[in-house]
Protein backbone atom coordinates (compact mmCIF):
# COMPACT_ATOMS: atom_id res chain seq x y z
CA UNK A 1 0.00 0.00 0.00
CA UNK A 2 1.47 3.52 -0.49
CA UNK A 3 1.85 6.28 1.75
CA UNK A 4 0.39 9.85 1.99
CA UNK A 5 2.31 13.01 2.19
CA UNK A 6 1.22 14.44 5.69
CA UNK A 7 3.84 17.38 5.49
CA UNK A 8 6.32 19.13 3.48
CA UNK A 9 9.54 21.42 3.78
CA UNK A 10 11.38 21.93 1.11
CA UNK A 11 13.18 19.16 0.00
CA UNK A 12 12.35 17.14 3.11
CA UNK A 13 8.78 15.17 3.22
CA UNK A 14 6.98 13.53 6.15
CA UNK A 15 5.19 10.56 4.70
CA UNK A 16 2.32 8.42 6.80
CA UNK A 17 1.63 4.76 6.03
CA UNK A 18 4.54 3.47 4.03
CA UNK A 19 4.37 -0.60 5.07
CA UNK A 20 7.54 -2.30 5.44
CA UNK A 21 9.48 0.54 5.06
CA UNK A 22 13.49 0.55 5.30
CA UNK A 23 15.98 3.17 6.26
CA UNK A 24 17.66 4.35 2.94
CA UNK A 25 14.88 3.02 0.51
CA UNK A 26 13.71 4.69 -2.86
CA UNK A 27 10.58 6.01 -2.76
CA UNK A 28 8.45 8.47 -5.59
CA UNK A 29 6.68 11.26 -4.40
CA UNK A 30 3.88 12.19 -5.56
CA UNK A 31 1.68 12.38 -8.50
CA UNK A 32 5.18 13.10 -11.16
CA UNK A 33 6.98 10.30 -8.92
CA UNK A 34 10.05 12.47 -7.75
CA UNK A 35 12.78 10.47 -7.11
CA UNK A 36 13.39 10.76 -2.99
CA UNK A 37 15.29 8.73 0.10
CA UNK A 38 14.15 7.98 3.45
CA UNK A 39 16.95 9.59 6.03
CA UNK A 40 14.56 8.83 9.38
CA UNK A 41 11.98 6.61 10.35
CA UNK A 42 9.65 6.68 13.28
CA UNK A 43 6.77 3.95 14.11
CA UNK A 44 4.81 4.42 10.68
CA UNK A 45 6.45 7.79 9.64
CA UNK A 46 9.09 8.34 7.11
CA UNK A 47 11.13 11.04 6.82
CA UNK A 48 12.20 11.51 3.07
CA UNK A 49 14.55 14.01 1.14
CA UNK A 50 13.36 14.38 -2.31
CA UNK A 51 16.22 14.77 -4.88
CA UNK A 52 14.30 16.95 -7.20
CA UNK A 53 11.90 20.49 -6.76
CA UNK A 54 8.91 20.27 -4.07
CA UNK A 55 7.15 22.78 -5.74
CA UNK A 56 3.44 21.62 -6.10
CA UNK A 57 3.92 18.58 -3.81
CA UNK A 58 0.98 18.80 -1.30
CA UNK A 59 -0.47 16.60 1.85
CA UNK A 60 -2.45 13.80 0.52
CA UNK A 61 -0.37 13.10 -2.36
CA UNK A 62 0.82 9.53 -2.72
CA UNK A 63 4.21 8.13 -1.78
CA UNK A 64 5.22 4.90 -3.41
CA UNK A 65 8.24 2.68 -1.68
CA UNK A 66 10.09 1.01 -4.37
CA UNK A 67 12.25 -1.38 -2.10
CA UNK A 68 14.84 -0.66 -3.10
CA UNK A 69 18.17 1.61 -1.54
CA UNK A 70 19.66 4.00 -3.53
CA UNK A 71 22.10 2.31 -6.16
CA UNK A 72 24.16 3.13 -9.25
CA UNK A 73 24.33 1.04 -12.37
CA UNK A 74 27.67 0.10 -13.38
CA UNK A 75 28.53 -1.50 -16.62
CA UNK A 76 29.96 -0.45 -20.42
CA UNK A 77 28.94 2.74 -21.41
CA UNK A 78 29.62 4.60 -18.10
CA UNK A 79 32.90 6.28 -19.52
CA UNK A 80 32.10 9.71 -21.62
CA UNK A 81 28.80 10.12 -19.61
CA UNK A 82 27.75 12.95 -17.93
CA UNK A 83 25.41 12.78 -14.93
CA UNK A 84 23.34 14.39 -12.47
CA UNK A 85 23.88 13.63 -8.80
CA UNK A 86 21.78 10.10 -9.01
CA UNK A 87 22.90 8.84 -12.15
CA UNK A 88 20.59 9.96 -14.50
CA UNK A 89 22.18 10.68 -18.15
CA UNK A 90 22.03 14.69 -18.96
CA UNK A 91 23.18 14.19 -22.54
CA UNK A 92 20.06 11.79 -23.22
CA UNK A 93 17.20 14.25 -20.97
CA UNK A 94 18.22 17.11 -23.40
CA UNK A 95 17.74 14.63 -26.11
CA UNK A 96 14.51 13.91 -25.25
CA UNK A 97 12.72 16.87 -23.15
CA UNK A 98 14.98 20.09 -23.77
CA UNK A 99 17.59 21.76 -22.18
CA UNK A 100 15.63 21.92 -18.39
CA UNK A 101 15.35 18.90 -16.46
CA UNK A 102 11.69 17.77 -16.18
CA UNK A 103 10.67 16.50 -12.89
CA UNK A 104 9.98 12.80 -12.30
CA UNK A 105 11.94 12.39 -15.61
CA UNK A 106 13.15 8.80 -15.95
CA UNK A 107 16.35 7.38 -17.45
CA UNK A 108 18.50 4.40 -18.00
CA UNK A 109 22.22 5.11 -17.00
CA UNK A 110 23.34 2.92 -19.43
CA UNK A 111 22.47 2.83 -23.21
CA UNK A 112 19.77 -0.05 -23.22
CA UNK A 113 20.45 -0.53 -26.86
CA UNK A 114 23.84 0.04 -27.56
CA UNK A 115 25.53 -3.70 -28.49
CA UNK A 116 29.15 -3.87 -26.62
CA UNK A 117 31.51 -6.87 -28.01
CA UNK A 118 32.22 -9.27 -25.11
CA UNK A 119 34.95 -11.68 -25.41
CA UNK A 120 34.61 -14.18 -22.70
CA UNK A 121 38.25 -15.30 -20.44
CA UNK A 122 36.40 -17.35 -17.89
CA UNK A 123 36.00 -21.40 -18.47
CA UNK A 124 32.73 -23.23 -18.24
CA UNK A 125 32.76 -25.73 -15.18
CA UNK A 126 34.61 -23.74 -13.35
CA UNK A 127 34.45 -22.31 -10.00
CA UNK A 128 34.10 -18.24 -9.76
CA UNK A 129 33.72 -15.90 -6.89
CA UNK A 130 33.28 -12.45 -6.53
CA UNK A 131 35.32 -10.35 -8.52
CA UNK A 132 36.46 -12.78 -11.29
CA UNK A 133 36.64 -11.79 -14.57
CA UNK A 134 34.20 -13.39 -16.86
CA UNK A 135 34.98 -11.06 -19.70
CA UNK A 136 35.75 -8.02 -21.50
CA UNK A 137 34.36 -5.25 -23.86
CA UNK A 138 36.38 -3.07 -25.71
CA UNK A 139 34.43 0.36 -23.37
CA UNK A 140 36.56 3.02 -25.32
CA UNK A 141 40.03 2.86 -27.20
CA UNK A 142 41.74 3.80 -23.84
CA UNK A 143 40.06 1.47 -21.40
CA UNK A 144 39.56 -2.37 -21.45
CA UNK A 145 36.01 -2.75 -19.42
CA UNK A 146 36.53 -6.36 -17.25
CA UNK A 147 32.86 -7.83 -16.86
CA UNK A 148 33.31 -9.25 -13.36
CA UNK A 149 31.12 -11.81 -11.20
CA UNK A 150 29.35 -9.22 -8.62
CA UNK A 151 30.24 -9.21 -4.96
CA UNK A 152 27.92 -11.98 -3.26
CA UNK A 153 27.68 -14.72 -5.89
CA UNK A 154 29.76 -17.72 -6.03
CA UNK A 155 29.09 -20.84 -7.89
CA UNK A 156 30.32 -22.74 -10.80
CA UNK A 157 29.74 -20.94 -14.35
CA UNK A 158 27.23 -23.25 -16.04
CA UNK A 159 26.70 -21.38 -18.96
CA UNK A 160 28.62 -17.93 -20.77
CA UNK A 161 29.61 -16.83 -24.63
CA UNK A 162 31.35 -14.17 -26.57
CA UNK A 163 29.15 -12.62 -28.87
CA UNK A 164 27.13 -9.07 -28.77
CA UNK A 165 24.74 -7.83 -26.05
CA UNK A 166 22.98 -4.98 -24.73
CA UNK A 167 23.11 -4.29 -20.59
CA UNK A 168 19.98 -6.24 -20.45
CA UNK A 169 20.72 -9.34 -22.31
CA UNK A 170 21.99 -12.60 -19.89
CA UNK A 171 25.68 -13.40 -20.74
CA UNK A 172 26.00 -16.65 -18.74
CA UNK A 173 24.67 -18.09 -15.85
CA UNK A 174 26.19 -19.07 -11.97
CA UNK A 175 24.83 -22.22 -9.97
CA UNK A 176 25.07 -20.92 -6.96
CA UNK A 177 24.26 -22.50 -3.29
CA UNK A 178 20.76 -20.53 -3.82
CA UNK A 179 19.88 -21.36 -7.11
CA UNK A 180 21.26 -20.47 -10.68
CA UNK A 181 22.00 -16.71 -10.75
CA UNK A 182 22.44 -14.58 -14.39
CA UNK A 183 24.86 -12.38 -15.13
CA UNK A 184 24.51 -9.71 -17.38
CA UNK A 185 27.46 -7.13 -18.68
CA UNK A 186 25.83 -4.65 -16.01
CA UNK A 187 25.40 -4.62 -12.21
CA UNK A 188 23.96 -2.38 -9.36
CA UNK A 189 25.69 -1.46 -6.60
CA UNK A 190 23.84 0.74 -3.12
CA UNK A 191 25.77 3.88 -3.29
CA UNK A 192 26.57 4.04 0.47
CA UNK A 193 28.20 0.81 1.49
CA UNK A 194 31.61 0.38 0.30
CA UNK A 195 32.35 -1.81 -2.10
CA UNK A 196 34.05 -4.67 -0.74
CA UNK A 197 37.95 -5.49 -1.19
CA UNK A 198 40.01 -8.57 0.50
CA UNK A 199 43.20 -6.31 1.91
CA UNK A 200 43.78 -2.99 2.01
CA UNK A 201 47.74 -1.68 0.93
CA UNK A 202 49.84 0.88 2.41
CA UNK A 203 50.05 3.57 0.42
CA UNK A 204 53.35 3.50 -0.61
CA UNK A 205 53.48 4.55 -4.44
CA UNK A 206 53.14 8.56 -5.24
CA UNK A 207 50.44 9.73 -7.86
CA UNK A 208 53.26 11.25 -10.35
CA UNK A 209 51.44 14.49 -11.29
CA UNK A 210 53.77 16.01 -13.38
CA UNK A 211 53.22 19.32 -11.24
CA UNK A 212 56.41 20.44 -8.94
CA UNK A 213 55.16 21.82 -6.10
CA UNK A 214 53.15 18.89 -5.44
CA UNK A 215 55.31 16.35 -6.81
CA UNK A 216 58.52 17.66 -4.92
CA UNK A 217 57.06 19.20 -1.92
CA UNK A 218 53.76 17.54 -0.78
CA UNK A 219 53.23 14.58 -3.08
CA UNK A 220 49.90 11.99 -2.47
CA UNK A 221 49.97 8.54 -2.64
CA UNK A 222 47.79 6.21 -5.00
CA UNK A 223 44.74 5.23 -2.94
CA UNK A 224 45.83 8.63 -0.76
CA UNK A 225 43.18 11.40 -0.20
CA UNK A 226 44.23 15.51 -0.60
CA UNK A 227 42.34 18.54 0.27
CA UNK A 228 42.47 21.96 -1.24
CA UNK A 229 40.86 24.44 0.07
CA UNK A 230 41.03 28.14 -0.90
CA UNK A 231 39.16 31.12 -1.59
CA UNK A 232 36.91 32.06 -4.61
CA UNK A 233 39.43 32.63 -7.81
CA UNK A 234 42.49 30.64 -6.26
CA UNK A 235 42.67 27.77 -8.80
CA UNK A 236 41.25 24.94 -7.49
CA UNK A 237 39.67 24.17 -10.62
CA UNK A 238 42.68 24.28 -12.46
CA UNK A 239 44.32 22.28 -10.24
CA UNK A 240 41.98 19.59 -10.29
CA UNK A 241 41.46 19.39 -14.35
CA UNK A 242 46.37 19.67 -14.17
CA UNK A 243 45.56 16.47 -12.20
CA UNK A 244 42.90 15.12 -14.33
CA UNK A 245 44.86 15.52 -17.47
CA UNK A 246 48.52 14.64 -16.17
CA UNK A 247 47.95 12.48 -12.91
CA UNK A 248 49.45 8.73 -13.86
CA UNK A 249 45.99 7.09 -13.19
CA UNK A 250 43.82 5.03 -15.51
CA UNK A 251 40.17 6.74 -14.94
CA UNK A 252 39.08 10.16 -13.93
CA UNK A 253 36.50 11.06 -12.26
CA UNK A 254 34.98 14.23 -11.45
CA UNK A 255 31.93 15.46 -9.43
CA UNK A 256 30.91 19.07 -9.59
CA UNK A 257 29.16 19.23 -6.69
CA UNK A 258 27.06 22.08 -5.89
CA UNK A 259 29.62 24.56 -7.70
CA UNK A 260 27.75 27.74 -9.25
CA UNK A 261 26.47 26.91 -12.95
CA UNK A 262 28.35 28.74 -15.37
CA UNK A 263 32.03 27.18 -13.32
CA UNK A 264 30.16 23.90 -13.90
CA UNK A 265 29.21 25.05 -17.88
CA UNK A 266 32.92 25.60 -18.37
CA UNK A 267 34.38 22.32 -17.03
CA UNK A 268 31.68 20.10 -19.06
CA UNK A 269 32.24 22.44 -22.23
CA UNK A 270 36.24 21.54 -21.36
CA UNK A 271 36.67 18.05 -20.54
CA UNK A 272 35.01 17.16 -24.12
CA UNK A 273 37.62 18.98 -25.67
CA UNK A 274 40.65 17.61 -23.89
CA UNK A 275 43.27 15.85 -25.12
CA UNK A 276 44.77 12.96 -23.24
CA UNK A 277 48.16 14.21 -23.72
CA UNK A 278 49.92 10.59 -23.02
CA UNK A 279 47.18 8.86 -25.88
CA UNK A 280 46.29 11.84 -27.34
CA UNK A 281 42.80 10.75 -27.76
CA UNK A 282 40.01 12.66 -26.09
CA UNK A 283 39.96 13.05 -22.13
CA UNK A 284 36.65 11.48 -22.21
CA UNK A 285 37.44 8.33 -23.49
CA UNK A 286 38.66 7.80 -19.73
CA UNK A 287 36.69 10.13 -17.97
CA UNK A 288 33.16 10.17 -15.84
CA UNK A 289 31.61 13.83 -14.91
CA UNK A 290 28.71 13.90 -12.12
CA UNK A 291 27.04 17.59 -12.96
CA UNK A 292 25.43 18.72 -9.72
CA UNK A 293 24.83 22.63 -9.88
CA UNK A 294 24.02 25.16 -7.12
CA UNK A 295 20.94 26.07 -8.53
CA UNK A 296 19.99 21.90 -8.35
CA UNK A 297 17.83 20.55 -5.22
CA UNK A 298 20.25 20.61 -2.46
CA UNK A 299 19.76 16.85 -1.24
CA UNK A 300 21.27 15.55 -4.73
CA UNK A 301 24.30 16.93 -3.69
CA UNK A 302 25.06 14.68 -1.35
CA UNK A 303 23.79 11.73 -3.66
CA UNK A 304 26.44 12.69 -6.42
CA UNK A 305 29.51 12.48 -3.88
CA UNK A 306 28.43 8.91 -3.16
CA UNK A 307 27.51 8.27 -6.58
CA UNK A 308 30.79 9.45 -8.15
CA UNK A 309 32.73 7.20 -4.90
CA UNK A 310 31.25 4.32 -6.09
CA UNK A 311 31.71 4.61 -9.52
CA UNK A 312 35.04 5.01 -8.86
CA UNK A 313 35.56 1.84 -6.92
CA UNK A 314 33.64 -0.26 -9.46
CA UNK A 315 37.02 0.86 -11.60
CA UNK A 316 39.42 0.03 -8.85
CA UNK A 317 37.58 -3.22 -8.82
CA UNK A 318 38.77 -4.14 -12.41
CA UNK A 319 42.52 -3.31 -11.41
CA UNK A 320 42.23 0.43 -12.42
CA UNK A 321 43.72 3.21 -10.79
CA UNK A 322 41.43 6.07 -10.28
CA UNK A 323 41.22 9.51 -9.81
CA UNK A 324 38.00 11.29 -7.81
CA UNK A 325 37.78 15.41 -7.66
CA UNK A 326 35.32 16.43 -5.84
CA UNK A 327 34.14 20.04 -6.31
CA UNK A 328 33.32 21.05 -4.03
CA UNK A 329 32.83 19.42 -0.60
CA UNK A 330 31.84 22.71 0.93
CA UNK A 331 28.55 22.58 -1.02
CA UNK A 332 27.28 19.30 -0.15
CA UNK A 333 28.31 20.32 3.99
CA UNK A 334 25.96 22.88 3.53
CA UNK A 335 23.40 20.96 1.49
CA UNK A 336 23.61 18.52 4.35
CA UNK A 337 23.23 21.45 7.28
CA UNK A 338 20.09 22.64 4.89
CA UNK A 339 18.44 19.45 5.52
CA UNK A 340 19.35 19.08 8.87
CA UNK A 341 17.88 22.40 9.86
CA UNK A 342 14.70 20.91 8.56
CA UNK A 343 14.67 18.10 10.10
CA UNK A 344 14.85 20.10 13.28
CA UNK A 345 17.97 18.42 14.12
CA UNK A 346 20.35 20.03 17.07
CA UNK A 347 22.54 22.01 15.18
CA UNK A 348 26.72 21.77 16.09
CA UNK A 349 29.32 24.24 14.94
CA UNK A 350 28.35 26.81 12.53
CA UNK A 351 25.04 25.35 12.32
CA UNK A 352 26.22 22.18 10.58
CA UNK A 353 24.61 19.03 11.70
CA UNK A 354 26.73 17.46 14.71
CA UNK A 355 27.94 14.24 12.22
CA UNK A 356 29.50 16.47 9.54
CA UNK A 357 32.97 15.27 10.88
CA UNK A 358 31.50 11.20 10.30
CA UNK A 359 30.13 12.08 6.97
CA UNK A 360 33.43 13.60 5.35
CA UNK A 361 35.47 10.72 7.45
CA UNK A 362 33.39 8.14 5.84
CA UNK A 363 33.32 9.87 2.33
CA UNK A 364 37.81 10.38 2.49
CA UNK A 365 38.24 6.40 4.12
CA UNK A 366 36.50 4.88 0.52
CA UNK A 367 39.88 6.00 -1.03
CA UNK A 368 42.77 3.59 -1.19
CA UNK A 369 45.02 1.06 -2.77
CA UNK A 370 43.67 -2.46 -2.21
CA UNK A 371 44.02 -6.20 -3.47
CA UNK A 372 40.73 -6.74 -4.59
CA UNK A 373 38.11 -9.82 -4.27
CA UNK A 374 39.47 -11.50 -7.29
CA UNK A 375 41.30 -14.93 -7.15
CA UNK A 376 44.05 -13.63 -8.81
CA UNK A 377 44.81 -10.56 -6.16
CA UNK A 378 44.23 -7.80 -8.96
CA UNK A 379 45.54 -4.24 -7.34
CA UNK A 380 43.59 -0.67 -7.96
CA UNK A 381 43.59 2.22 -6.57
CA UNK A 382 41.15 5.48 -6.20
CA UNK A 383 42.51 8.45 -5.07
CA UNK A 384 40.18 11.01 -4.23
CA UNK A 385 40.98 14.96 -3.86
CA UNK A 386 38.40 16.99 -2.41
CA UNK A 387 38.30 20.74 -3.33
CA UNK A 388 36.92 22.75 0.00
CA UNK A 389 35.63 26.39 -0.69
CA UNK A 390 35.60 27.97 2.87
CA UNK A 391 33.58 31.65 3.27
CA UNK A 392 36.70 34.05 2.54
CA UNK A 393 39.13 31.16 2.66
CA UNK A 394 39.36 30.89 6.45
CA UNK A 395 40.03 27.30 6.93
CA UNK A 396 39.29 27.61 10.23
CA UNK A 397 35.59 26.67 9.62
CA UNK A 398 34.22 23.21 10.46
CA UNK A 399 34.09 21.73 6.70
CA UNK A 400 37.98 22.54 6.38
CA UNK A 401 38.68 21.45 9.63
CA UNK A 402 36.85 18.06 9.82
CA UNK A 403 38.60 17.14 6.25
CA UNK A 404 41.78 17.91 7.43
CA UNK A 405 41.41 15.67 10.11
CA UNK A 406 40.25 12.97 7.33
CA UNK A 407 42.85 13.62 4.47
CA UNK A 408 46.97 13.00 4.66
CA UNK A 409 47.58 15.73 1.93
CA UNK A 410 47.31 20.02 2.63
CA UNK A 411 47.28 22.00 -0.53
CA UNK A 412 47.18 25.24 0.69
CA UNK A 413 45.73 27.75 -1.74
CA UNK A 414 46.48 31.17 -1.26
CA UNK A 415 44.95 34.10 -2.75
CA UNK A 416 47.87 36.82 -2.42
CA UNK A 417 49.80 34.47 -4.50
CA UNK A 418 47.19 34.00 -7.26
CA UNK A 419 47.03 37.74 -7.40
CA UNK A 420 50.57 37.76 -8.05
CA UNK A 421 50.32 35.26 -11.15
CA UNK A 422 51.86 32.34 -9.17
CA UNK A 423 50.01 29.49 -10.18
CA UNK A 424 49.77 26.57 -8.95
CA UNK A 425 49.13 28.74 -5.73
CA UNK A 426 50.31 26.26 -3.38
CA UNK A 427 51.60 28.01 -0.45
CA UNK A 428 54.40 26.40 0.37
CA UNK A 429 54.59 27.26 4.26
CA UNK A 430 51.52 26.49 5.21
CA UNK A 431 50.98 22.68 3.09
CA UNK A 432 51.73 19.55 4.18
CA UNK A 433 52.00 15.45 2.98
CA UNK A 434 51.88 13.10 5.65
CA UNK A 435 53.03 10.38 3.11
CA UNK A 436 56.20 11.55 2.89
CA UNK A 437 57.85 8.40 4.89
CA UNK A 438 55.57 5.79 3.11
CA UNK A 439 56.85 7.31 -0.04
CA UNK A 440 60.51 7.85 0.75
CA UNK A 441 61.61 4.08 -0.31
CA UNK A 442 60.30 4.61 -3.40
CA UNK A 443 61.95 7.99 -4.29
CA UNK A 444 65.16 6.41 -3.30
CA UNK A 445 64.50 3.81 -5.33
CA UNK A 446 63.32 4.89 -8.25
CA UNK A 447 65.32 8.15 -8.63
CA UNK A 448 68.15 8.74 -5.78
CA UNK A 449 68.65 9.48 -2.65
CA UNK A 450 69.62 13.60 -3.47
CA UNK A 451 66.09 13.70 -4.33
CA UNK A 452 64.58 13.16 -0.58
CA UNK A 453 68.02 15.38 0.31
CA UNK A 454 66.63 18.39 -2.45
CA UNK A 455 63.52 18.51 -1.04
CA UNK A 456 64.22 19.07 2.41
CA UNK A 457 66.89 21.52 1.78
CA UNK A 458 64.75 23.51 -0.69
CA UNK A 459 61.78 23.78 2.16
CA UNK A 460 64.51 25.04 4.56
CA UNK A 461 65.84 27.87 2.36
CA UNK A 462 62.25 28.81 1.85
CA UNK A 463 61.22 28.91 5.30
CA UNK A 464 64.98 31.33 5.72
CA UNK A 465 63.74 33.53 3.33
CA UNK A 466 60.28 34.05 5.27
CA UNK A 467 62.63 34.95 8.00
CA UNK A 468 64.93 37.11 6.31
CA UNK A 469 61.81 38.76 4.86
CA UNK A 470 60.77 40.17 7.89
CA UNK A 471 64.41 41.84 8.40
CA UNK A 472 64.30 43.10 4.63
CA UNK A 473 60.96 45.12 6.10
CA UNK A 474 62.50 46.65 8.63
CA UNK A 475 66.34 47.22 7.46
CA UNK A 476 65.72 46.62 3.50
CA UNK A 477 68.00 44.02 0.97
CA UNK A 478 71.39 46.07 0.44
CA UNK A 479 71.95 46.11 4.91
CA UNK A 480 71.88 42.28 4.49
CA UNK A 481 75.12 40.43 4.43
CA UNK A 482 75.98 38.95 1.22
CA UNK A 483 75.30 35.03 1.90
CA UNK A 484 71.89 36.14 3.33
CA UNK A 485 71.24 38.18 0.26
CA UNK A 486 72.29 35.07 -1.76
CA UNK A 487 69.97 32.79 0.33
CA UNK A 488 67.20 35.16 -0.47
CA UNK A 489 68.04 34.36 -4.24
CA UNK A 490 68.58 31.13 -4.48
CA UNK A 491 64.63 31.01 -2.90
CA UNK A 492 63.56 33.43 -5.45
CA UNK A 493 64.67 30.69 -8.14
CA UNK A 494 63.13 28.04 -6.08
CA UNK A 495 59.68 30.29 -6.50
CA UNK A 496 59.75 31.73 -9.89
CA UNK A 497 62.20 29.18 -12.08
CA UNK A 498 60.33 26.04 -10.19
CA UNK A 499 57.53 26.24 -8.18
CA UNK A 500 55.83 28.31 -10.51
CA UNK A 501 54.05 26.36 -13.70
CA UNK A 502 52.19 27.36 -16.35
CA UNK A 503 49.16 25.00 -17.57
CA UNK A 504 48.91 26.39 -20.67
CA UNK A 505 52.18 26.37 -21.83
CA UNK A 506 52.77 23.34 -23.83
CA UNK A 507 56.21 22.27 -22.39
CA UNK A 508 56.00 23.92 -19.14
CA UNK A 509 52.33 22.16 -18.19
CA UNK A 510 54.08 18.80 -17.14
CA UNK A 511 57.38 18.25 -15.77
CA UNK A 512 58.64 14.41 -15.68
CA UNK A 513 59.81 13.72 -11.72
CA UNK A 514 63.08 12.25 -13.43
CA UNK A 515 63.19 16.29 -14.87
CA UNK A 516 62.40 17.85 -11.75
CA UNK A 517 65.08 15.96 -9.94
CA UNK A 518 67.63 17.84 -12.48
CA UNK A 519 65.76 20.72 -11.91
CA UNK A 520 65.84 21.21 -8.39
CA UNK A 521 69.31 19.79 -7.88
CA UNK A 522 70.96 22.54 -10.42
CA UNK A 523 69.14 25.05 -8.19
CA UNK A 524 70.33 23.77 -5.45
CA UNK A 525 73.86 23.33 -6.67
CA UNK A 526 74.20 27.54 -8.28
CA UNK A 527 73.66 28.42 -4.42
CA UNK A 528 76.19 26.27 -3.10
CA UNK A 529 78.23 27.74 -5.83
CA UNK A 530 77.23 30.87 -4.73
CA UNK A 531 78.23 30.81 -1.60
CA UNK A 532 81.42 29.48 -2.35
CA UNK A 533 82.35 32.55 -4.58
CA UNK A 534 80.74 34.52 -2.05
CA UNK A 535 83.48 32.83 0.45
CA UNK A 536 86.17 34.36 -1.75
CA UNK A 537 85.02 38.01 -2.72
CA UNK A 538 82.00 38.15 -5.13
CA UNK A 539 79.36 39.73 -4.65
CA UNK A 540 75.47 38.12 -5.22
CA UNK A 541 74.99 41.32 -7.78
CA UNK A 542 78.22 39.83 -10.07
CA UNK A 543 76.64 36.82 -9.87
CA UNK A 544 72.82 37.49 -11.06
CA UNK A 545 74.38 39.02 -14.21
CA UNK A 546 75.90 35.71 -15.69
CA UNK A 547 74.41 34.08 -18.74
CA UNK A 548 74.22 31.06 -16.83
CA UNK A 549 71.32 32.65 -14.22
CA UNK A 550 69.45 33.48 -17.18
CA UNK A 551 69.80 29.63 -18.58
CA UNK A 552 68.48 28.73 -15.15
CA UNK A 553 65.76 30.30 -14.91
CA UNK A 554 64.12 28.80 -18.58
CA UNK A 555 64.95 25.45 -17.51
CA UNK A 556 61.47 24.51 -17.20
CA UNK A 557 61.36 25.64 -20.70
CA UNK A 558 63.62 22.47 -22.17
CA UNK A 559 61.82 19.73 -23.35
CA UNK A 560 61.78 16.50 -21.92
CA UNK A 561 63.49 14.51 -24.84
CA UNK A 562 66.40 17.35 -24.45
CA UNK A 563 66.85 17.49 -20.70
CA UNK A 564 69.46 15.03 -19.97
CA UNK A 565 72.14 16.52 -22.58
CA UNK A 566 70.75 20.27 -21.82
CA UNK A 567 71.54 20.07 -18.21
CA UNK A 568 74.69 18.34 -18.48
CA UNK A 569 75.92 21.07 -20.30
CA UNK A 570 74.24 23.45 -18.14
CA UNK A 571 75.79 21.97 -14.87
CA UNK A 572 79.19 22.21 -16.41
CA UNK A 573 78.63 25.85 -17.95
CA UNK A 574 77.51 26.73 -14.16
CA UNK A 575 80.51 26.03 -12.26
CA UNK A 576 82.48 27.60 -14.72
CA UNK A 577 80.90 30.96 -14.96
CA UNK A 578 80.76 30.83 -11.19
CA UNK A 579 84.24 29.84 -10.23
CA UNK A 580 85.37 32.71 -12.86
CA UNK A 581 83.48 35.26 -11.06
CA UNK A 582 85.20 33.56 -7.41
CA UNK A 583 88.10 33.70 -8.54
CA UNK A 584 88.10 37.26 -9.83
Amino acid sequence: MPGVIARVSGPVVIAEGLANAKMYDVVRVGELGLVGEIIRLVGGTATVQVYEDTTGIRPGDRVENTGQALSVELGPGLLKSIYDGVQRPLDVIQKSVGDFITRGFVAAPLNETTRWEFTSVAKVGSEVLPGTILGTVQETPLILHKIMVPPGVRGTLTKLASGSYTVRDPIGTVSTAAGPVPVFLSQKWVVRVPRPVAQKLPPDVPLVTGQRVIDSFFPVAKGGTACIPGPFGSGKTVIQQQLAKWADSDIVVYVGCGERGNEMTEVLATFPSLQDPKSKRPLMERTILIANTSNMPVAAREASVYTGITIAEYYRDMGYDVALMADSTSRWAEAMREISGRLEEMPGEEGYPAYLGRRIAEFYERAGRVVTLSPEGRTGSVTVVGAVSPPGGDTSEPVSQNTLRSARVFWALDASLASRRHFPSINWLQSYSLYLNDLEPWYRKELSNEFVSFRQRALEILQKEAELQEIVQLVGVDALPEREKATLDVARMIREDYLQQSAYDEVDTYTSIQKQVRMLGAILAFGDREQDAISKGATVAQLQKLPVRTKLSRMKWIPEAEAATQFDALALEMAQAVASVGGS
